[in-house]
């Protein structure tokens, strides 16, 4: 790492340094996985901040205490020394061709090694709040994509597509079609890659179910009725600037934008997957025996089973979701969607973590943003996917353009969760 310290001392011109650092990205463009893993390690251990400096200049800012000027200098000279050494090379990499995919990219490197290598969680979290600066929101483009943009950016959306996967050409054809839009965040220093993209479908009324949206033997080609635009899929494209937020932006920037092109759009919502529904009802049946099921339920239930505690039926009765879709005791299909559906509003609307945050991750995002969960939909996703995160249900989140703000703080200051009259029905139930 001798190169590295050379470069960072910066006993040269500017020039030359840069020269350095970009010998130093080729270097590590080259080196194989263990390779980047050790440069990475390295980086973290040996150029931290230096806390003997650190201690000197505290020294210094004590000793001058009564000397306004002397002090002030000290502090400036503090705040030097409390910043990480590597922070220069970092920011020497920006000034290169593609130097900034290439940190995101590094950092995406750091973001897979953490649970390893936990001594490097420190330069990821100051690599992202450098990130965070160079990635301001008032310099990123909002693009629409289409079917005649570029097909290497068409690639990509196949490549990122992170909640339904594109099966295939026409599968993307279709989702960018007349009654589609998709929009994407470019930055300037990476005009060729989407940050993050949202895809959306204009329909009439809010769609309940995604098997039905994305089905390609369908007509799309009615935008000229459609009332509501549905907000289906939200991909963020690059992993190394995870804990930088576009996803909220992108949605206001795009609402308004439809709201103009398309005036007859009335209603704006999603269409949205619930991933830790499945997860979260498998701890309530192991933690809770009973009190998961309603009278009525576990009367409905009963003719399927021979077990009694709410807890025993619902292990007996959950992992036969799928063989009775296909066509077996379809009765029984039927019978599960009420208590089901009711747990899956129970777990979006009033269970928190120990931040009070909602526990789904992707309920926490639409709400904090100023959503009301509409309506849970039964049957909504019946891929691989879709039923083993939430038994093939999905959820519904408005936007109400007038009530966008009061939500959004009722959530984040009252921890209250707006929801629509069908909600709240079947929260009573």
């Amino acid at each position: 790492m001798a190169e590295v310290a050379d470069c960072i001392e910066g006993k040269s011109d500017e020039a030359s340094l840069r020269a350095r650092a970009a010998a130093i990205g080729k270097t590590y463009l080259e080196l194989n996985e263990d390779g980047r893993s050790k440069f990475i390690r390295a980086l973290a251990a040996d150029f931290d901040v230096n806390r003997q400096l650190v201690d000197e200049k505290i020294e210094l800012v004590k000793n001058f205490s009564d000397n306004k000027t002397l002090r002030l200098r000290a502090e400036e000279e503090l705040k030097i020394a409390l910043q990480p050494t590597w922070r220069v090379l970092l920011g020497r990499f920006t000034t290169l061709p593609d130097g900034v995919k290439f940190l995101v990219d590094m950092r995406t490197e750091m973001l897979s090694l953490i649970k390893s290598y936990p001594e490097i969680k420190i330069l990821s979290n100051d690599l992202r709040s450098m990130l965070s600066a160079w990635f301001d929101i008032g310099l990123l483009e909002l693009v629409q994509i289409d079917w005649r943009s570029p097909a290497s950016l068409l690639e990509k959306l196949i490549a990122y597509e992170s909640v339904h996967a594109i099966r295939s050409w026409n599968d993307l054809k279709n989702r960018l079609g007349p009654d589609r839009r998709c929009f994407g965040f470019f930055h300037p220093n990476m005009p060729h890659e989407p940050l993050i993209f949202v895809q959306i479908a204009l329909v009439e009324g809010i769609s309940n179910n995604i098997d039905d949206l994305l089905d390609e033997s369908k007509s799309n080609n009615n935008s000229i009725k459609a009332d509501t635009a549905v907000f289906y899929s939200i991909s963020n494209a690059q992993r190394g600037l995870d804990g930088i937020s576009f996803g909220n932006f992108l949605i206001k920037t795009v609402v308004e934008k439809l709201s103009v092109e398309t005036p007859n759009l009335k209603t704006f919502a999603t269409l949205s997957p619930m991933p830790g529904f499945t997860s979260w009802l498998n701890e309530q049946v192991e933690s809770r025996q009973d009190n998961l099921l309603k009278q009525t339920e576990r009367k409905n239930l009963a003719k399927y089973t021979t077990h009694v505690t709410d807890a025993d039926i619902l292990k007996d009765l959950l992992p036969k979701l799928n063989a009775i879709e296909k066509g077996q005791q379809k009765q029984l299909f039927k019978e599960l969607e009420a208590p089901l559906t009711r747990l899956a509003a129970e777990y979006i609307c009033n269970n928190r973590n120990d931040r009070g945050r909602a526990l789904d991750p992707v309920a926490h995002f639409h709400l904090s943003n100023g959503a009301a969960v509409y309506r849970l939909n039964w049957a909504a996703d019946t891929s691989t996917k879709g039923k083993a995160q939430s038994f093939g249900l999905m959820v519904n989140y408005e936007y109400n353009l007038k009530e966008i703000q009061i939500n959004s703080s009722a959530y984040e200051v009252e921890k209250k969760v707006a929801a629509s009259s069908i909600v709240k029905n079947i929260l009573k139930k």
